[in-house]
């Protein structure tokens, strides 16, 4: 094997004699001597490879060329002189000049997979240049608006700079003319303070001396005398000389001076603004005083008060009038004013849904008539079936007319609700049972609906339920002024059982048929008001409010004010718990996104931004603190009364923390448990609010020893280990009966026992024996009655009452007796007393203690 040097670069076994089987080379390879320092020198083998550059023409050609047909070779020799080249050479093309074998030609994918290869280059080079022409073009682009901004920029500032040059020669010229002006009025007007001429010596003093010649001014002195660095100025070239700042400034007061009217100026009267209190120093601002004059007329009045000392509105309308300003008289209340628009032009007005509010004793099926009418089952889901809760909703009439009812609780406590929802209503069902009759929340629903004078329509409900009797309800009604139509009267009056669905037909018609009688009607182009009809704290949504939109349309994002709270309406939903996005007029609806939950039965109204929301709620809180503190000063009066209270009785309390779901219940709960204080024992209600029961509340009921109550709520984890730390006792309640049981029992307890007094009998004394060890010991005789060993004795001298203890011993004979009855003798001895005598009679009776409930 040997190397050889082919002239087409082509790597080919040939078979012959005159050279062995060998490989082309591809690498030059010689030696280079390198010398270093001190004679060392290193021989250095240096390799060249030679690189073959394949043209598209000669790639074309090889492609083109027919692969030769390979000559039999025998395969013993060839293998054995083939052993040493290494066990993977690259086959070169075929030479189609020359006759060798070809080792390996390009297969058709190969040159399919090349083809594709240039294809994919060729589109890849037209995206990078269709990319570069189009960058190239928004550059230009860019330029292009660069250079317009900057041309108009340069136009704009040479056009201010024209017009300041322009206002600049003007306001020269205007001031040039004024100061020619003054100078010609004090040349032509004579000085009368100017002395009399001079004579001879005094006349020659007078002449003015030739001043010496002055120096021309260079140009140092006329840059320092110039004016300010104007446009003008600056343009200017001319070094002419011009009057200092300081010139000009004197120049300018004196003409201001000689310009100025002569004698006292005439005083600005002020309208002076005074709310309920403001500072001396306000006050001063307000009428363009000084606080200074303001504090030393005080102080000539005998009152010592700093400029930052709060006075009250009197004391600041007589300063107002003293310094000869006029008073406006405003107060906090005023930021209200336009809170509630006034009334609409007819014009305006278009009809509204009646709103009906069903009202009746507790357990004659006011829920479950408006169930019936709804298709729903709210009442289940009232713990105890009783409801607790005021409810609001919408129902169709057959007519496809919408209805809008308020059901409200039947029991004594929810008696603010009924009035609520009285004073909100259109039409008030009563809802009567016919077994039961006339009862007296029946009676209380009567005396509100009169006070409210809304008309009323009788619903006599469970006539399902055999021998009932309607008739006695009608009667039952007489003794309360209310006659319905069977018995000539005005009063419409349905039959009807829930349970069966019975003529609830009929019941919305009369309601249909009254409120037409009514022509309900409201403006629905309006800013929203209303008011809230129920409100309570969600876990998940926050504070929810139940309100009924009297007027108006109220939309999503609207900001609403109701009693001291504010917020933007978030959400609102209807009574199927659907998402809508306006509520007209007598449409209740749950709005979410308010600061707190309000007070029920506050009136609402939507407000322009949040700055006057905020000043109303502000001022409400405000107000409603001081009608809390006013109202605890005049309970608690003076020290005096105080005193004289604590003397005369120890009144003992009951403090409780109340945690409720919605107000209406707290509310309820509240007004109940005070009906239950006397004159001995209260219920001292610290906390009232809404909501889930807090670390907080446990907090205050640990500080003041209260118990916590949670009316259809639940403590929280970090509420409960602290109240089982500090053995705070927590009761929860779902209805009403059983928490104002549980609190009377707890307030009865505290009650005094009451002290009654059993008679047992009389004795008279003949005779007192002076014993040494024992004392002296009465010997009487049983008149009346009997005694009894260890009761309680009066000695009565002269029918007067000397002495009340206790028997310390009875004895008959020698023997100690547990009594004595009439007719016997015995002795008797006293506790702690031995001023017996003759003559006296001892009166035996027994104290018992019996336990007193509210």
């Amino acid at each position: 094997m040997s190397d050889t040097n082919n002239t087409d670069d082509e790597k080919t076994l040939r078979v012959g004699a005159a050279k062995p089987l060998s490989v082309g080379r591809t690498v030059d390879s010689g030696q280079v001597r390198q010398k270093f320092s001190h004679g060392r020198t290193r021989s250095v083998v240096v390799e060249k490879k030679r690189r073959r550059i394949v043209t598209p023409d000669e790639a074309a050609k090889q492609e083109a060329a027919p692969a030769a047909p390979s000559p039999a070779v025998p395969t013993a020799p060839i293998a054995k002189q083939a052993a040493p080249v290494s066990p993977a050479p690259v086959a070169p093309p075929a030479d189609p000049k020359g006759s060798g074998m070809v080792l390996r030609s390009l297969t058709n994918e190969e040159k399919d997979a090349r083809v594709q290869a240039l294809n994919l280059a060729k589109e890849r080079e037209a995206e990078d240049r269709r990319r570069a022409e189009e960058e190239r073009a928004r550059l230009d682009d860019d330029d292009r608006r660069r250079a317009e901004d900057r041309k108009a920029a340069e136009d704009r500032k040479k056009e201010e700079e024209g017009r300041l040059q322009l206002e600049e020669e003007q306001r020269v010229a205007a001031e040039q003319a004024a100061v020619e002006e003054a100078a010609r009025a004090a040349a032509d007007a004579p000085d009368p303070d100017a002395p009399a001429p001079a004579r001879g010596r005094e006349a020659k003093a007078a002449v003015p001396q030739k001043r010496p010649e002055q120096r021309p001014a260079t140009r140092r002195d006329g840059d320092r005398r110039k004016g300010r660095l104007t446009l003008a100025n600056a343009l200017n070239q001319e070094d002419g000389r011009e009057r200092s700042m300081a010139a000009m400034r004197r120049h300018r007061e004196r003409i201001k001076k000689q310009t100025a009217p002569q004698g006292p100026q005439a005083k600005r009267v002020r309208e002076v603004v005074l709310p309920e209190t403001i500072t001396i120093k306000e006050l001063a601002d307000r009428m363009a005083e000084r606080a200074v004059d303001i504090v030393r007329y005080l102080m000539k009045q005998g009152q010592m008060l700093k400029p930052s000392d709060v006075i009250d509105a009197d004391l600041a309308e007589i300063l107002v009038d003293e310094f000869g300003h006029t008073v406006k008289r405003v107060t906090d209340a005023d930021v209200e004013v336009g809170l509630f628009a006034e009334a609409d032009d007819e014009a305006d007005l278009v009809s509204r849904p009646p709103v009906v509010t069903i009202m009746g004793h507790v357990d004659h099926g006011k829920t479950s008539l408006l169930d019936a009418l709804r298709e729903t089952d709210v009442v289940t889901g009232e713990a105890g079936g009783i409801t607790q809760h005021i409810g609001a909703y919408q129902v169709s009439d057959p007519s496809g007319k919408k209805i809008t009812f308020i059901d409200t609780p039947g029991h004594a406590a929810f008696s603010e609700m009924r009035a609520r929802g009285a004073n909100v209503t259109d039409i008030v069902i009563l809802v009567v049972a016919a077994d039961d009759g006339v009862m007296p929340q029946t009676i209380e629903a009567i005396n509100h609906a009169r006070v409210a004078e809304v008309p009323i329509i009788v619903a006599i409900n469970k006539m399902d339920k055999e021998g009932v009797d309607p008739t006695r309800v009608r009667t039952d009604l007489l003794q309360h002024e209310i006659v319905v139509e069977s018995m000539s009267g005005d009063v419409l009056e349905v039959e009807v059982s829930a349970l069966k669905k019975t003529n609830l037909d009929k019941l919305l018609d009369a309601i249909s048929l009254q409120s037409e009688v009514l022509e309900l009607k409201a403006n629905p182009d309006h800013s929203a008001e209303g008011v809230v009809v129920e409100a309570r704290l969600d876990k998940g949504r926050g504070p929810v409010s139940t309100i009924l939109v009297q007027r108006g349309t109220l939309k999503i994002g609207d900001i609403v004010v109701a009693g001291t709270e504010w917020g933007r309406a978030r959400a609102m939903l209807d009574d199927h718990d659907n998402q809508i996005k306006t509520a007209g007029p007598s449409v209740p609806v749950e709005v979410l996104g308010l600061s707190g939950a309000p007070l029920a039965g506050d009136s609402f109204a939507v407000v322009e931004n949040e700055a006057r929301a905020r000043e109303i709620t502000e001022y409400r809180d405000r107000a409603r603190r001081e009608k809390q503190t006013a109202t605890m000063v005049t309970a608690r009066g003076g020290l005096e009364d105080m005193m004289n209270q604590s003397k005369a009785v120890q009144i003992s309390n009951v403090p409780v923390v109340i945690k409720g779901d919605v107000q209406g219940s707290v509310e309820a709960i509240s007004g109940a448990l005070n009906k239950l204080g006397t004159d001995e024992v209260n219920a001292q209600v610290l906390h009232a609010a809404t909501g889930g029961i807090t670390e907080s509340d446990v907090t205050l009921a640990i500080a003041s020893g209260a118990a916590i109550i949670g009316f259809n709520v639940r403590a929280n984890k970090q509420a409960r280990e602290a109240a089982a730390q500090a053995g705070i006792e927590i009761r929860y309640y779902s209805v009403i009966y059983d928490l104002v049981d549980d609190i009377k029992a707890i307030m009865s307890g505290l009650l005094s026992p009451e002290i009654r007094e059993e008679f047992l009998g009389n004795a008279k004394i003949l005779e007192v024996f002076d014993i040494s060890k024992l004392g002296k010991i009465a010997g009487c005789t049983i008149t009346e009655g009997k005694v009894q060993r260890g009761a309680n004795v009066r000695l009565i001298r002269d029918d007067v009452v000397i002495h009340e203890g206790e028997l310390s011993t009875l004895k008959r004979f020698k023997d100690e007796v547990r009594e004595v009855v009439s007719g016997q003798e015995c002795g008797m001895g006293f506790e702690k007393y031995h001023d017996l005598r003759e003559g006296d009679v001892i009166e035996c009776f027994n104290v018992e203690k019996i336990a007193r409930s509210l």
